[in-house]
């Protein structure tokens, strides 16, 4: 059965509830999943607290993604099998989503001086109360409103580092989110680690704690996999990969089941469950 450990919900930039997530797994036939919202695992805690942690055959590996960088490379670490009642983690996804409310206001207010008519209220609106709010939420508005005609477009021209409307993540070191993850009793995986732009960065990262790779990511080729695969056997990394879905049109992964990974991978980071 196959299996993705890469999906976000409607708790950061995703289409879709936690349960329908779990329902549209279950319907593609999949085996293991993993919800990787940025900066929050309360998708996850809402499956745990409903009892839809687990549905037939399917298993749920809970997780949480995170953006970190030196300024000059963005690097995506994803925890799986995470304790999502961990204090310290706790602490730290209220400290980052504390900075992202602070960010948003800041993008916000940029926007409006450019001459866009934007309110942070109508983005709330429109995109629910959502406690990962990003970029994201404020492109697809901007969208809706006819100013461009893609997120990717609203991203080029306005919201990506060097553009007008750009405001600076909030960062934490990836060493310290690496020992953040383990600490909560998970596994840091790189994600997307083409985008990174420099292999050196992921030998400091493999120093620093990493135990895995995504190799499967739904733009790679084959000569893409095989080198990620090289390279995890390098240093002794697990394997990850999954569609990084989100659910909106043009924007990747468009349904659950399209990009998947066989289960030889994803059962590595699979555990049961403690808490129910």
């Amino acid at each position: 059965m196959p299996s993705d450990l890469h999906i976000h919900t409607t708790f950061s930039d995703g289409r879709n509830t936690p349960e329908e997530i779990m329902e549209a797994a279950k319907a593609a036939g999949l085996r293991y999943i993993s919800i990787t919202d940025h900066d929050s695992v309360e998708g996850v805690t809402e499956l745990y607290e409903s009892g839809h942690i687990s549905s037939g055959s399917l298993r749920l590996i809970p997780g949480v993604g995170f953006s970190t960088g030196d300024g000059g490379h963005d690097v995506h670490i994803l925890g799986y099998n995470i304790d999502i009642y961990n204090a310290d983690l706790q602490e730290k996804l209220e400290e980052i989503s504390e900075a992202r409310w602070t960010r948003f206001t800041e993008i916000v207010e940029l926007l409006r001086g450019l001459g866009y008519e934007i309110g942070e209220t109508e983005v709330l609106t429109d995109e629910g109360m959502c406690k990962a709010i990003g970029r994201s939420h404020v492109a697809r508005v901007l969208v809706k409103k006819g100013y461009f005609d893609s997120v990717r477009a609203c991203f080029d021209q306005l919201l990506k580092r060097g553009q007008p409307a750009y405001v600076p993540h909030f960062r934490v070191s990836a060493e310290e989110l690496i020992s953040l993850i383990r600490g909560a009793g998970g596994i840091p995986v790189l994600a997307n680690p083409k985008a990174v732009g420099d292999e050196t960065v992921i030998m400091t990262l493999a120093a620093q704690g990493l135990q895995g790779i995504e190799a499967f990511y739904p733009t790679y080729d084959r000569q893409d996999t095989q080198h990620y695969l090289d390279v995890a056997q390098q240093h002794g990394l697990l394997v990850s990969g999954g569609s990084d879905y989100r659910g909106f049109p043009g924007r990747g992964t468009e349904e659950i089941g399209q990009f998947t990974i066989e289960d030889v991978y994803a059962k590595n980071f699979y555990r049961p469950p403690q808490h129910t």
